[in-house]
């Protein structure tokens, strides 16, 4: 039988999938900007609670990734989940910063257990089953269905926006799907856990920890890949939500009605919906289809030409966004998360190509930490320039600093 086939059919292949679908159920994430807006919170303000989840995701990334390693991916994957559910309590009781901060705390800890665990498990069954050649082809399958997640958080947060009294409940209705998500880890085989250490010993975690650093950075290619992610992922989370506030601000001044018998306010929370709804049925599409780029462009060099793409896209924006072009605001940003979802499963391909085995969680980790490093400066400077001056500015200014920074990322 084709692999191909085999992948499809495979039972657990689709427990990963469904996985990642569950996990992506945030419906709260289309309104997060308006939600924190609606209680007097600035954008240098909310810039400040990503750097707090960041700093925190940075003072746990690479330990929570050699835990994973050596301690069990599956038991991280649900200490992760544990979290998000605390942080989402946090969220629905938020009144002031200090709770919305401890929110972030708490959702900080389960992005730091979760970040490249899943992707490690999905590497060693592939391994097993023979099939670790096409791990571009199952890791943007499965992504596909998380895409298809949050396609299907925008559509039904829509509904669920309309008919709850107050925005904060959204979050209570999010801890559904991740309770669920919960017992769908809790079922995974136990063989994939991966233990390597029957029981904790804090000296020889710190002693694995530097173990896995010194062979991780001691190789050019690692350092040169990690930068190339981490920096590209840190400015796309930092501003991809941006589309809120913006849509926010034209409403107020223009007026947008896609039903006349609804509110202002309501309507613009419908386009949102609709745009993260259709935003990530065709990022899903692209996900899945990743692998057919690869033929075409070799995984690492995309990454250099997706770098400088990102860049010329912000300097779009600001022309756009400066005289309120809104199909084309929301078509740029459509482009910019296509693209970013497209790249994503080759920097796991290339990741998988320069790193061992005992590495992948770790150096998923370390990503993910590089990425908190940076979007601790680059959030709230973000937030600081679309205060002070406009987004439409901030934009600008970010746009000619992408640039600047791929010319050193693209040396040897």
């Amino acid at each position: 039988m084709n692999k191909h086939v085999q992948i499809k059919k495979d039972k657990l292949i689709w427990k990963f999938s469904f996985y990642g679908l569950l996990k992506n159920l945030r419906f709260f994430e289309p309104y997060l900007y308006i939600y924190f807006l609606n209680l007097d919170f600035s954008l240098f303000q909310i810039g400040l609670l990503l750097s707090i989840r960041q700093i925190v995701v940075y003072l746990t990334e690479i330990p929570s990734g050699v835990f994973a390693d050596n301690y069990g991916k599956k038991t991280s994957l649900l200490i992760c989940f544990i979290s998000y559910l605390i942080s989402f309590v946090f969220f629905f009781l938020t009144r002031t910063f200090l709770i919305a901060a401890t929110g972030m705390l708490f959702f900080a800890i389960g992005e730091a257990f979760r970040s490249g665990t899943h992707k490690s498990i999905i590497y060693s069954y592939l391994e097993e089953k023979g099939w670790f050649n096409l791990k571009t082809y199952v890791y943007g399958r499965t992504r596909s269905f998380s895409l298809i997640g949050t396609s299907l958080s925008g559509f039904l947060s829509i509904i669920l926006v309309l008919n709850i009294p107050n925005l904060k409940w959204i979050f209570l209705i999010t801890m559904v799907p991740y309770i669920l998500d919960f017992f769908l880890v809790f079922s995974y085989p136990n063989y994939l856990n991966e233990k390597t250490q029957t029981s904790f010993n804090l000296k020889k975690f710190f002693k694995l920890l530097v173990s896995n650093l010194k062979s991780l950075f001691s190789k050019k290619l690692v350092k040169k890949y990690l930068l190339n992610s981490s920096i590209y992922d840190s400015i796309f989370k930092s501003s991809k939500d941006y589309i809120q506030p913006i849509i926010k601000n034209i409403a107020a001044v223009s007026g947008i009605y896609i039903i006349g018998s609804y509110t202002q306010e309501e309507n613009m929370k419908i386009l949102l919906g609709l745009i993260y709804g259709f935003f990530y049925i065709f990022n899903a599409i692209a996900s899945r289809n990743s692998y057919l780029f690869q033929k075409k462009f070799k995984s690492s060099k995309f990454l250099n030409i997706s770098f400088d793409l990102m860049g010329f896209i912000f300097i779009l924006l600001a022309i756009v966004t400066k005289f309120n072009i809104v199909p084309l605001i929301i078509f740029l940003f459509f482009i910019f998360a296509l693209k970013r979802n497209i790249r994503k499963p080759m920097v796991v391909d290339v990741f998988g190509n320069i790193t061992e085995k005992n590495e992948r969680a770790t150096i998923h980790s370390i990503d993910s930490q590089l990425r908190s490093i940076f979007m601790v400066f680059i959030a709230p400077l973000l937030g600081f320039f679309a205060d002070n001056f406009s987004i439409s500015t901030a934009f600008l200014i970010f746009g000619v600093i992408i640039f600047i920074i791929n010319i050193f990322l693209k040396k040897d």
